[in-house]
């Protein structure tokens, strides 16, 4: 298992608890990204919104790719996922900014691709924002722009949404053919996509049988494509781990005693303007990316053995998210990351 978190760009994860003690500034940014690659973590996750969906639009955010060329510069060998949403992006200018972030980094920066989902921040920021289908029509192109510009000399295009003569890119990223593209998706379009042109698949939170669906359904629908096959299955996972199996459900309790704050003000594009697989309810959206359906909640042993039952299942990333971010992200990596291993070689052994 991978182990990667979520950078903490908003604040926080909980919609419902005002202060986190995690501050949306570079400073702190840097300070958990340096710290996570001394425990142990393989990747962080930049999100990529202009507005805050946690705290709230009126609330500071920081700027992904920014904040993702400052972090490439500061670290040494963590893996750094940045969301990219084709909406808001010209795809030739992007692949020229990731081929740059990946040569600053030495080969660790990835993207995210995500096809959006909150109207009223497209309308703020100028993005564009179609039908969901016609959205993914859109990714297509974005990532076939992304790829043949990585890999060719001069590149050329005329689709419905790009067009690009004689186009030339260099450097080329140190990664090739190119930057890891991760995505995620449930919807039959999105799959569809992922499944043909992109190269790990990432979900939200959900629980092992869940996810073993999932992961089966992806590798036949790549299976008929005739690529090679996935790289990488992730899930987004919220984590509160307690030395008592009371002190955690404790917790529990207290992050989603639901309170309707402006932390929810994408709420309903999420439900609506997305296809999802699972009905979401206000209490699921108390964490963000349906973080605690995994169940990722108790004492270390406790969350160790969940880990490897999703291992089983054919998980091999987990994007993590929690808090107070520092404190939590160390509390993992020295109390439950040694029993995923402990019980991984025992099991080896057996």
């Amino acid at each position: 298992m991978r182990f990667g978190f979520w950078l903490p760009i908003f604040g926080g994860w909980l919609r419902n608890v005002e202060d986190e003690n995690m501050p949306p500034t570079f400073d702190y940014a840097k300070q958990v990204i340096q710290s996570a690659e001394k425990w142990g973590y393989d990747t962080t996750l930049i999100a990529e919104l202009y507005l805050n969906d946690i705290k709230g639009p009126e609330q500071d955010a920081l700027e992904a790719w920014t904040t993702a060329a400052g972090l490439a510069a500061v670290t040494e060998k963590i893996e750094i996922m940045t969301a990219v949403r084709p909406g808001f992006h010209n795809p030739a200018v992007t692949a020229k900014m990731a081929a740059n972030i990946d040569q600053i980094s030495g080969g660790r920066f990835t993207l995210n691709v995500v096809s959006a989902w909150w109207e009223e921040e497209a309308k703020q920021y100028g993005g564009v924002f179609t039908a969901h289908d016609e959205r993914y029509e859109r990714t297509q192109e974005f990532i076939d722009v992304l790829k043949g510009l990585w890999t060719e000399e001069t590149f050329n295009y005329n689709g419905k949404y790009y067009e690009l003569a004689n186009t030339k890119l260099s450097p080329k990223p140190v990664q090739r053919p190119n930057p890891v593209l991760y995505a995620g998706g449930e919807s039959e379009r999105g799959k569809q996509v992922i499944s043909s042109s992109c190269d790990a698949y990432v979900m939200h939170g959900g629980t092992v049988e869940e996810i073993r669906t999932k992961i089966s359904d992806m590798k036949n629908r790549r299976a008929q494509t005739g690529k090679e096959a996935l790289s990488s299955f992730g899930m987004a996972a919220y984590v509160i781990c307690r030395d008592t199996e009371e002190e955690a459900q404790a917790e529990l309790e207290r992050i989603t005693d639901v309170k309707e704050t402006s932390g929810y003000a994408g709420f309903k594009d999420f439900t609506s303007k997305s296809q999802l697989e699972q009905q979401i309810q206000l209490q699921d959206y108390s964490v963000s990316n349906r973080g605690l359906r995994p169940n990722l909640i108790g004492t270390p042993e406790q969350i160790a053995k969940r880990i490897v039952e999703y291992e089983e299942a054919g998980l091999g990333l987990l994007l993590l998210q929690f808090s107070p971010q520092l404190e939590e992200m160390e509390r993992f990596s020295k109390q439950v990351m040694p029993l995923v291993e402990k019980y991984n070689q025992e099991k080896a052994l057996n």
